[in-house]
């Protein structure tokens, strides 16, 4: 299991949101891993690459409505950063449906996306879970 407690930021809609994150890379990464012909892992890999594409808006907007109703102070940094990643997310998408998503492109987006997940919740999302502790503003 990919999802481990330290992940945890501490506010408990964001940890589910991120937990759920964290399953469906680690299905991802299963089913890229998985034994069998590329065709035969497509349908999996396309499922969850549909799923990416609209939680991590739905994610990135519940966290960013959040730090606004707390007062977030580094709100515009982290939503473009949710933006950046977004466009990416959605860019990979569009080349590989137009492209036949080709194998080694979806593989080199799969680690990507695992780090950039560890990366953003480890660090810029602990920010704002210190933020909340310091101001007292769960």
């Amino acid at each position: 299991m990919m999802w481990k407690e330290k992940y945890k930021i501490g506010i408990p809609q964001i940890d589910k949101q991120h937990k759920e994150l964290f399953d469906r890379v680690e299905q991802f990464l299963t089913a890229l891993r998985k034994e069998g012909d590329w065709q035969e892992k497509l349908p999996e890999i396309k499922k969850t690459l549909l799923f990416m594409q609209n939680y991590v808006v739905v994610h990135f907007d519940a966290e960013e409505v959040y730090q606004k109703k707390i007062g977030y102070p580094d709100l515009q940094q982290h939503h473009l950063i949710h933006k950046e990643f977004t466009d990416y997310v959605m860019q990979c998408a569009h080349d590989f449906e137009k492209e036949g998503y080709p194998e080694q492109s979806v593989q080199k987006f799969a680690g990507k996306l695992l780090a950039w997940l560890i990366n953003h919740v480890v660090a810029t999302d602990l920010k704002m879970s210190d933020y909340v502790k310091k101001e007292g503003a769960l």
